[in-house]
């Protein structure tokens, strides 16, 4: 008989995909970050906060979605809302973890975007963090809110430029914390006001960058387009036109792929996942729990010398606004921020000018950081784009650089 009342936040399903196919026993090494305190006859004592379970006692809480009217309870939420979202988006997730171009399946989208919306507000931190936005205290309140808004980040996140790392090349691979759908923001580093308990930076910053481990190899991370843009502003300014709930155009042929991890990085990476965990953390192998000991600098603006999670400028294009023509004779328009043409900052000019001079000296201090060879590959004029920057291509972006980046840049981006 099904079990209703021990509620995975993260899946079990999910979970198995952080083990390779040729594990014999398929248990994780499950870290306690805050373990609790008990009294066995009189004398107190500290939980082992190490232990070895796999994913069926990983990352659940006894009657998390139950709700309760009285002595009345109802397990509906786990059985028919959860248990239909689960079932329906593993083969997305596939979809994404083997993304190649050219390619485009709006419905592993649509499957795959609910999923990671709700993920994020499924988990004992993300419903505390919901409690607050939504100024509601009681929990049935909360839970009926969350199916709700369930939708809350997508239009966002769909407006993110999409990356997929890979871990292959790493012996480190990806671990799972107990909220698996992660945000990190240079500004906001651990124990300041924006990352204290339950609370995350929000994502419609436009520094906030979006992690999420699709498996033990592959890590999407998404990226707000302004900050692609103007990396050297404020990461603590909202990101044009923040508002959640309304339509936004997905663009498949934007999704960088190609990017291998080093072994740093995957450290780096790592770190900020337990970072930004609320109590647990799991890896297949017990080395990986403690990046902390693996990488350079643990100072929160500087990881991956700042770059660790942008994606390759110099394979993102500058568009400004879509246009959508139907059948019947009517049109759409939509600016790159999800804006009608009646609604305020449309295709502004100058935020499109400043912007356009930011994004080029963008791409030219990636080059001039990173050479030639680009750290992610999109898709544009029919064809991928190319590994490696011919010279003159690479020198053009390098000029770019000395032209248009702005002079206390430095100062603000570290």
């Amino acid at each position: 008989m099904a079990d209703y009342r021990n509620n995975h936040y993260v899946p079990e399903w999910y979970q198995y995909r952080f083990f390779p196919d040729c594990a014999n026993e398929k248990k994780f090494y499950y870290l306690d970050l805050a373990p609790d305190v008990a009294i066995n006859n009189g004398k107190r004592y500290q939980r082992k906060a190490l232990l070895r379970w796999g994913p069926p006692r990983c990352f659940r809480e006894r009657d998390l979605y139950t709700t309760r009217l009285g002595a009345w309870e109802s397990t509906e939420i786990e059985q028919k809302f959860f248990g239909q979202i689960d079932s329906s988006c593993r083969t997305a997730f596939d979809y994404f973890a083997n993304f190649e171009h050219p390619g485009a399946n709006p419905e592993a989208f649509n499957k795959f975007l609910l999923y990671m919306s709700l993920q994020k507000m499924r988990t004992p931190k993300g419903l505390v963090e919901l409690s607050r936005l939504i100024n509601l205290s009681d929990k049935n309140h909360v839970l009926i809110e969350m199916q709700r808004l369930r939708q809350l980040y997508c239009a966002l996140w769909t407006e993110c430029i999409w990356s997929i790392a890979d871990a292959t090349e790493s012996d480190t691979k990806f671990i799972i914390s107990d909220h698996p759908v992660t945000v990190y923001n240079q500004a906001c580093f651990p124990h300041s006001r924006w990352c204290r308990g339950h609370q995350d930076p929000d994502i419609w910053l436009s520094g906030t960058h979006t992690l999420f481990p699709l498996d033990l190899n592959k890590l999407l991370i998404l990226t707000n387009l302004s900050w692609v843009r103007n990396p050297y502003g404020s990461p603590l300014k909202n990101r044009p036109n923040p508002q959640p709930f309304r339509h936004a155009m997905f663009n498949f042929l934007q999704i960088q792929t190609g990017r291998n991890l080093s072994e740093e990085e995957v450290n780096e990476i790592n770190y900020v996942i337990k970072q930004r965990a609320y109590r647990y953390i799991a890896a297949q192998q017990e080395e990986w729990l403690y990046p902390e000991k693996h990488v350079r600098s643990i100072h929160w603006n500087k990881l991956g010398s700042g770059y660790l999670f942008m994606p390759d400028p110099r394979s993102v294009s500058f568009s400004t606004e879509t246009i959508i023509g139907y059948k019947d004779g009517r049109a759409d328009a939509f600016d790159e921020y999800g804006r009608k043409p009646w609604e305020e900052g449309y295709t502004g000019e100058q935020l499109v000018q400043k912007e356009w001079n930011t994004f080029h000296a963008f791409q030219g201090e990636f080059a001039r950081v990173f050479g030639p060879k680009r750290r992610g590959r999109a898709f544009e004029f029919g064809k991928i784009d190319d590994v490696e920057d011919s010279a003159d291509f690479h020198a053009y972006h390098l000029r770019l650089e000395q032209k248009f980046k702005p002079k206390n840049a430095r100062k603000i981006r570290r």
